[in-house]
Parts: structure tokens; sequence; C-alpha cells
């Protein structure tokens, strides 16, 4: 009410965009305040659901108005670490979804609403390839911000280190361009620096000319996922080439009728498997695990577009708890914890632990890269469980709590942005060096620090 009553004594109208503001009293404002991820209780003190880079300009010249700070939401996978909004516009960029594919340069532009569905499918036409995400209605500007950790890292690094270019609306309420050439600092910034910048109204991607690879899973029951997974350790730990990417996974599915009717309501240890390359040299490296006699074997070639669809990661909204971690290494008494904690046997409200493998190009620092160069560990692992009421969402919870506290001995100093669904000391995050900078940058751009994010740069001096 206070909201409404403030845009009366400014004049405006709730339907001064070409989008809807929206404040409590509005029909629609529950739906809108909405995440992705459905056990957030979002609570803004308005909504500006934008179609236009002119949308988001007029949505932060009214924040400031009204006194209230800039949250930038495309989907909504990350609001868990947003935290309370009451003081706050929500800026609502899914209805720009416009995407332009240009093969000559193999560059894609994208909107700031547009999710890896869209994105893939829309360069997988002229033969292209982008560094996606495992979901495919992940929004393509989050996970970019974010680093961007896709199954083709290991060959190709950091999605964010293949942006061309970034425009956004800064908290003066400017439309900027930022690239190599015009504005540099704040594209470094945003490579890997998360969203504390501006509102990003659009991403321009180096494409890849790639229309093969193959990938699957390898599937067990449960019971043998201690066999399974050491043997996934040794492979992983063996030096494969950097063309080779796999994933170890304790996955346990609901009773729900969108899972395929074999893998309802059961339990499995898998192992994903991406290659880029010959896929007699992949089944050579993959042998050992092929001798345990999987269930099911999906390896097979596929296009791009389709790898999206091999983790199972739902296309809607659901109601979820999860958490990341990093490792520096992994032994065999690692597996054996994990085993522990999460294997066969154990009553685990966790629906997926992944482990990733990292290395490759992900650990090299090249010149040119943004602040997220590369990763500081050799595997990443990311826990999440369904979450239908607040009391399942506490027990989720405790669990993850009780998973890092497990796995404590063998994790990396360093977190990836992405993987992080709770606040973490930004230590973590970036190198000192590189969150003094960014720092920096955000004090030039941002220093009343209106525009927030879920992991925020301080404006303050550090």
């Amino acid at each position: 009410m206070a909201v409404h009553r403030a845009l009366n004594a400014h004049g405006r109208e709730p339907g001064s965009l070409d989008g809807k503001l929206l404040t409590a009293e509005h029909p629609e404002f529950d739906d809108a305040r909405r995440a992705w991820n459905l056990s957030v209780d979002q609570r803004p003190a308005a909504i500006a659901t934008t179609t236009s880079a002119e949308d988001v300009i007029t949505a932060v010249d009214l924040a400031k108005e009204l006194g209230l700070r800039v949250a930038a939401q495309g989907t909504g996978h990350g609001a868990a670490a947003l935290g309370a909004l009451e003081d706050t516009m929500l800026v609502k960029t899914d209805r720009m979804r416009a995407v332009h594919v240009d093969p000559g340069s193999r560059v894609v532009r994208v909107e700031a609403g547009v999710t890896w569905a869209g994105a893939v499918w829309a360069a997988g036409s002229h033969g292209l390839a982008l560094l996606a995400g495992s979901a495919p209605d992940v929004g393509v500007v989050g996970y970019t911000l974010g680093g961007g950790l896709s199954w083709l890292g290991r060959k190709y690094g950091l999605a964010c280190n293949s942006v061309e270019a970034i425009e956004l609306v800064s908290a003066e309420g400017r439309l900027v361009r930022a690239d190599r050439e015009s504005e540099p600092d704040l594209f470094w910034a945003l490579r890997g620096g998360g969203g504390s910048f501006g509102v990003v109204t659009a991403i321009e991607l180096q494409a890849l000319p790639i229309t093969e690879l193959y990938a699957g899973a390898l599937w067990w029951p449960i019971a043998q996922g201690d066999e399974v997974l050491h043997c996934w350790r040794e492979l992983a730990e063996r030096g494969l080439p950097d063309e080779l990417t796999t994933i170890g996974r304790y996955l346990r599915l609901p009773e729900l009728p969108e899972i395929p009717e074999p893998l309802r309501g059961r339990a499995f240890v898998v192992v994903e498997a991406f290659h880029l390359g010959d896929p007699a040299e992949a089944d050579d490296l993959l042998a050992p695990l092929r001798a345990l006699e999987p269930e099911n074997d999906t390896i097979d070639s596929v296009a791009p577009q389709s790898l999206a669809e091999l983790s199972l990661d739902p296309d809607h909204p659901v109601p979820a708890v999860g958490d990341g971690f990093m490792f520096s290494g992994l032994p065999p008494e690692a597996i054996d914890r994990l085993q522990h904690v999460a294997g066969d046997g154990v009553a685990s409200p966790l629906l997926s632990i992944e482990i990733r493998q990292l290395d490759g190009e992900l650990a090299r620092v090249e010149a040119g890269h943004g602040v997220l160069s590369s990763i500081d560990a050799r595997y990443a692992l990311y826990a999440v469980g369904i979450a239908p009421t607040p009391d399942a969402g506490q027990t989720v919870r405790r669990y993850l709590d009780h998973l890092r506290d497990e796995m404590a001995p063998w994790a990396a100093t360093s977190m990836y942005l992405n993987f992080a669904d709770t606040r973490r000391d930004p230590a973590a995050l970036w190198s000192e060096h590189g969150y003094r900078r960014l720092c920096q940058i955000k004090r030039r751009f941002d220093p009343d620090d209106l525009i927030r994010s879920n992991h925020p740069v301080s404006a303050a001096r550090v």
C-alpha cells in the first residue's frame, strides 16, 4: 500500500511501463513474485515486468524515485540467496525473449529473458553450439554472469569467457554496452562477477561450430554405488583428455508421472559422459565402467541441443532446496564417505547428488578473461532435494549441512558462484585482488548500492 500511495504522489500510474508495474494490491502480484524455485517466498515492495531495455530504464528510474533498490530476475533459479526484498523493486526480464544468430561471425545475441532451451535451438539451427548448462529453462544471462559451467567446459572453459558483449541499464538509468573496447572494466566484472553492476538487457555469446557429440549416461541400481563411484573416480583421476567430461551421481527419482516408468520411484548410481571427438576413443576410456554391466546405457551420438535433456532436470518450476560444494581432490576415502552419507540403504531426502569433474580448460587462467578466469577446484558437487512444505525444506537443509560436514576434509577454499544457493564469503567466490577490483567497479557504476544480486559485490571500500 505504501508503494501504491507513493506512485500516486509521484503522479505515476502502474501502467506507465509497456510491461506492468505491480504492487501487492494488484491481482497479478502473487503470480509475478514467484521465482522458479517455488520454495522461495519472494515479497518485493513492487514488481516491474519489462518487455524492452526502455522498460528497464523506466523501472530503474522509478525505483530511485520511490527510494527502492533494484533486483533483476529472469527465471529465479538463484533466488534462494537473494534475501528479503521488502525495500526492493523486482525487475522481471522474462518477457524479453528475442534471439538473433549471426552465422558468419558465430555470435548469438539473446535478450535477458531467454532460457537455454531457446538459445541452443536457435544456435543449433545454424550448426552452432553454445556453452549451455544442464537445465533447459535456466536463464542465459544469470548463468553466464555467474560463470557458466557447461558440459563442454573442460575443453572450452567457462561460458562467461565466451561473452562478446553485454548490454545493461546502469544505476544511473543509462543503457551501457560493455565489451573489450567499450567499458572494458565493466566487461571484465560482468564475466563471472554476478549481477551487482546493473540490469542486463542483452548478451552476445561466441558460438562453436559443433553439430554432434557422443554423450549420455550409464545407469546402475544404487546397490552398486560403491564399486561404480570408485571406478568412476579412478577414471577421472587418470587424466582424461579435455574432450571428455564425466559426472558421478546418486539419483533418487520420485513417484511422479513425468518420470519415465522404468525409472520412476527408484534409486540409481549414474555416470554421465560428454565427449567431443571420436566415439571409439570415449568407448575405450569408458570400458572399465561398462564392464560393471550398467542396467541402461544411453551414450550415443547426439546433437548439442539434446544435452539439456540428459540430466533429467525439471523443465518447470519446482519447490527445491539445494547447495553446492567444491573439492580440491577426491581420494578413495571421500567416495567411501559419500557412500556412507548418501548410498544404498541411507534414508536421504536428497533427490540428486552429483559430482562434476573439472580441470582442463576450466583450470587455466587465460589473458583476456573476466574476473572468473578459472575454477580453483578439481570437482564440484551439487545436491538438491524436493521441498513441497517448509518442514520438508528444513529436513533437506539439515541433510545438506550433514553432507557438507562429512565431506569437509576434501573441501576447496573456493566456491563456484552458480552452485552457491546460500550466501558465501566473497573470499570464496573470487580472489582477493579480483574482489577488490570488483568493489572499485561497483563504486564507479553504483556508488549508492542501488542494484542488488544474490551474491553481492560491496560498494563500500574494502
